[in-house]
């Protein structure tokens, strides 16, 4: 990691989305698929309020992951009516959970996240932190894990250039004593 994590507290946050379930090799399918969370914000009077992203939600390296390329929003898209599960594929409105992540920023070929992410992942461990993710077998289910592409690529085409913030959920600490 060029950058030492740093634990924030985030504000829940509104978004857009389309989930769909990937593997590694796949991964293209859902992240070429945020032109049309734009497109629809668009049609819905919706200006993006941030940074385009991806939220892990389950985590099966054998079988699969179900991913959401997301757009965070100011509020609820007009005339989307709310925030509602979809079918793999449609676009769908929700909210990203508050609460403390872990963070660290990344410049550099998005090629080289699966490394910065198994360094945030060591530090947090060696320091003993929880995360907000329920793990059976191999199969992870993570409260919000996301990946914010801070770059836009339209200005900077230049991978190694990019700017990639990783936020983990953290786990509740539970009631002070």
């Amino acid at each position: 990691m060029q950058n030492p994590p740093v634990v924030v507290e985030r504000a829940a946050q509104p978004y857009a989305a389309i989930r769909e379930t990937v593997t590694m090799d796949t991964f293209p399918v859902v992240a070429d698929r945020l032109a049309e969370v734009s497109d629809w914000l668009a049609v819905h009077g919706t200006e993006p309020a941030g940074a385009p992203f991806f939220r892990y939600g389950v985590i099966d390296m054998e079988r699969g992951m179900e991913v959401e390329a997301g757009v965070p929003v100011a509020g609820p898209p007009q005339g989307a009516g709310g925030e509602a599960a979809a079918d793999a594929g449609e676009v769908f409105t929700g909210t990203l959970p508050a609460g403390r992540y872990l963070t660290v920023t990344h410049i550099g070929h998005p090629d080289e996240l699966l490394g910065v992410t198994a360094g945030l992942l060591e530090w947090a461990a060696a320091r003993g932190m929880e995360w907000d993710m329920v793990k059976a077998d191999v199969v992870e289910e993570w409260g919000c894990r996301l990946e914010i592409y801070k770059t836009d690529p339209r200005e900077e085409p230049d991978m190694s250039k990019w700017e990639t913030e990783l936020a983990f959920r953290l786990a509740d600490p539970g009631p002070q004593r």
